[in-house]
């Protein structure tokens, strides 16, 4: 973990992990290294994670912290924090996936022919069962739900539900809250 040159994002999907785990946010050097042995020990998941952020560098300890071989990510670009809650059977193959992402188990996430696959923002939540097919965007702070099939544009902030998805709700953006003290 410590050799790696991509480091930071590790510690990044690291603290994402620990969230997402109920565990202790990691504030020193050394409570990095332990949640990275707690994961790498008990979370099959994540080594998928590690292995996707360090490449082949680590081929000859993959006996000693095999990938789990029913999942599956081919993603040029895998942005920090990402989340695989239970990765049975999930397929993620994406132009892009956004930082502090989340994905579900026996989720499909791919091509509709041989170039076309979806781009993925930040902040995206996809739950078990659903599928996102072909060159299509899921904005910033989508929710795909459970079993939906995706096969049109997300706006940021939506919720899709169904076969095929149809938005159930929208988040509001923020508010901007001027200072009216004119100051």
């Amino acid at each position: 973990m410590l050799s790696t040159k991509n480091i930071e994002v590790v510690k990044a999907d690291l603290s994402r992990w620990a969230e997402a785990v109920h565990m202790n946010e990691p504030r020193t050097l050394g409570d990095f290294v332990v949640l990275f042995i707690t994961f790498m020990s008990f979370y099959p998941e994540f080594r998928n994670v590690f292995h996707l952020r360090v490449g082949r560098i680590l081929w000859p300890f993959l006996w000693l912290c095999p990938r789990l071989g029913f999942l599956s990510i081919d993603s040029p670009n895998v942005g920090p924090g990402l989340y695989i809650q239970h990765g049975e059977c999930t397929f993620v193959s994406a132009e892009s996936i956004g930082a502090n992402c989340w994905i579900g188990r026996q989720v499909v996430i791919g091509y509709s022919n041989d170039t076309d696959r979806p781009t993925i923002g930040h902040n995206v939540r996809i739950y078990a069962g659903a599928k996102i097919i072909g060159k299509i965007n899921i904005g910033d702070n989508a929710t795909i739900g459970l079993n939906t099939v995706v096969i049109d544009n997300v706006a940021p902030g939506a919720t899709v539900l169904g076969v095929p998805a149809r938005v159930v709700w929208t988040a509001k953006p923020p508010s901007v809250v001027s200072d009216k003290t004119g100051l």
